[in-house]
């Protein structure tokens, strides 16, 4: 039985379809079998039509493989590169915070530590 996942917003299952679709396309445009491909990237048969059919279930690390098989590992730079929003924010003068704050279960543990 599968697990149930935390549902995604319809715009991240949309950019993820393309992105499985662009995998694919690539592939064929290779003229790599998906036999092949699975194969050179470590993963199942399954996993990579998974991965071609963008499903948010699969790891990263599975994208990467698949992309790093098809030779376009060096796409992988160019995520994230232009962070807008940081940027505004860093300009702003608003500061980011060095971590996450604690959450509500370790403050109350370390209380009851204390007394």
């Amino acid at each position: 039985m599968k697990e149930k996942t935390d549902s995604i917003l319809p715009a991240l299952a949309r950019i993820l379809e393309g992105f499985g679709a662009r995998l694919k396309a690539a592939r064929l445009r290779r003229r790599y079998s998906a036999d092949m491909v699975a194969q050179r990237a470590g993963i199942a048969r399954a996993t990579l039509s998974r991965v071609e059919q963008g499903d948010p279930g699969v790891s990263f690390g599975n994208y990467a493989r698949v992309m790093q098989a098809l030779r376009l590992e060096q796409d992988l730079n160019s995520l994230a590169t232009d962070d807008e929003l940081g940027r505004k924010l860093q300009d702003a003068e608003l500061g980011t915070r060095a971590r996450a704050p604690r959450r509500k279960s370790e403050r109350v543990k370390k209380a009851s530590q204390k007394e």
